[in-house]
């Protein structure tokens, strides 16, 4: 059955534009990913914006209060009773005669959302970027200009079904008679036929084409956001209002940094000598170049520099997050004689610092960045 997209957004049939915005807006503010991350309220968001989606615009809301969905595409059983036309043919099949009829369904429909995927770097979601791309779609035919038709003709009425768009047939059976309604054949349902179709689109209203649309993706993007571009997915049967087009961003591992949200999280390795007595790296940032992370003196494996604002922007505010640098110290495997005499006088001089033994769930911080980043954010 078609989607109740008044009910996703709790509103009633003759709800006026500002009531279905002002329902949106109040769910929109209690289910937003930024405001509540449970699962399950980022599939609710998702559902209410397809809702206020179609039902803010007056060609799909038209199609809804029909009984279709603007957003199934063509063509494809959307009933839910099987072989039935829809709940007047399982009474009339079960009971006989009646008079209910679906009617002809419109030629000129809407077209269908089309989705494209785009690869981008870590540096591009950062800055944001526009970029050329190719798209495979159906366009209007600029022959016939959606008419169909070849020149000045026009549809005629199907002889068929006699411009019903649909065939009853009459049974007998242990029930009495059973009536059963299908789609016409000959035209589809469409209650019409065009006798001289244009040449180019073959009475279609469209034809297949490739096209080059600029895609501009905002700074802040994340792995797995769309972008949309109204009307640039599918023209529809008939030349119906285009579909939208989603670009998907696949964003690309980096081979320094790993992104947490807005935060950027790298593991800097420290030679032991350099840990003790205190240095400084250049870490060359996404956004500011080379900056200078200090390793204060006596850090210790596992700790963390923070800084702030060095991080990803925000993809609506701007304002930046974090980047979070992890200390690795590195203790050498290979050792000459004097370094060997060097750590002895070290020793020997520190004589408070003696091996302990303690429990491996207090103070760990084995198991690399990864590791590290699921004790952060889980607390174990």
């Amino acid at each position: 059955m078609a989607r109740d997209y008044y009910a996703l957004l709790g509103v009633s049939k003759g709800a006026s534009d500002s009531e279905i915005k002002r329902a949106y807006r109040k769910l929109a503010r209690e289910l937003h990913p930024d405001v509540n991350p449970d699962q399950q309220a980022q599939a609710r968001f998702q559902e209410i914006s397809v809702a206020y989606e179609v039902l803010s615009d007056p060609e799909k809301r038209r199609i809804v209060d029909l009984g279709g969905d603007p957003l199934e595409s063509a063509g494809a059983p959307g009933n839910g009773f099987g072989g039935f036309g829809g709940l007047g043919d399982v009474f009339e099949a079960f009971f006989g005669g009646g008079s209910t009829s679906r009617g002809p369904v419109g030629r000129v429909r809407p077209g269908a959302d089309s989705l494209l995927r785009m690869r981008l770097d870590l540096e591009e979601c950062a800055t944001g970027v526009t970029k050329q791309v190719t798209v495979d779609t159906a366009v209007l035919c600029d022959l016939c200009q959606g008419r169909g038709t070849h020149g000045k003709s026009t549809p005629t009425t199907c002889d068929t079904c006699g411009g019903r768009g649909e065939i009853q047939t009459v049974q007998r059976s242990l029930l009495g008679q059973v009536m059963t309604s299908r789609p016409c054949p000959v035209c589809g349902g469409v209650g019409e036929v065009i006798l001289d179709p244009c040449n180019r689109c073959g009475g279609d209203g469209r034809v297949r084409a490739r096209r080059e649309i600029s895609v501009k993706i905002p700074a802040g993007v994340g792995d797995g956001m769309r972008v949309r571009l109204a009307a640039q997915g599918e023209v529809g049967p008939g030349g119906g209002p285009a579909g939208d087009l989603y670009v998907e961003v696949h964003e690309q591992q980096h081979d320094t940094f790993v992104r947490d949200g807005d935060d950027l999280h790298c593991t800097i390795s420290v030679p032991m000598v350099d840990a003790a007595l205190g240095t400084s790296v250049a870490v060359d940032a996404i956004l500011d170049g080379p900056i200078e992370v200090t390793i204060a003196a006596g850090t210790q494996p596992g700790s963390v520099t923070t800084l702030r604002g060095r991080g990803m922007p925000h993809l609506r505010s701007g304002v930046r997050g974090d980047l979070h640098a992890h200390i690795d110290v590195v203790v050498p495997s290979r050792l000459d004689h004097d370094d060997i005499e060097l750590l002895r006088k070290l020793k020997e001089h520190r004589t408070r610092d003696t091996a302990e033994v303690r429990s491996t769930q207090s103070g760990s911080t084995g198991g690399g960045l990864f590791n590290r980043l699921r004790e952060t954010f889980t607390g174990r």
